[in-house]
């Protein structure tokens, strides 16, 4: 992709707290991609689960120190890279994951982030 949907954000603060990383291990925990369709998805779930795992550890580890929209979605923007070539429904619920961090750190758009990866979804 040679155009940077980055640029298109508006950066704001967020604010985080205790609770906010708690939620953030708590979604790291979980059973992910759960409702993937389709037959012998294992393999699949087991690489958007990796993928959204160490995008989840980078922001425990890192939201705190960088309490920012931008910090935030240039995190995702490393994930989406990893799963672009993923199909349909694999992205799919992959942006409704993103959409639940996107919730628990109060983060309302992504600028069209999301939709510059996975096709509008």
């Amino acid at each position: 992709m040679n155009y940077d949907p980055l640029v298109e954000v508006i950066d704001a603060p967020i604010e985080i707290d205790e609770s906010t990383v708690t939620k953030l291990h708590i979604l790291k925990m979980v059973e992910k991609f759960g409702s993937l369709p389709g037959e012998n998805t294992a393999e699949e779930k087991q690489r958007l689960s990796t993928v959204l795992n160490d995008l989840l550890g980078r922001l425990i580890d890192g939201v705190q120190a960088n309490p920012s929209k931008l910090w935030v979605l240039a995190e995702f923007q490393r994930s989406l890279c990893l799963v672009e070539n993923e199909d349909t429904e694999g992205r799919e619920h992959f942006g409704a994951e993103l959409e639940s961090i996107m919730d628990v750190l109060r983060i309302e758009s992504s600028d069209g982030l999301l939709a510059a990866y996975l096709g509008g979804i």
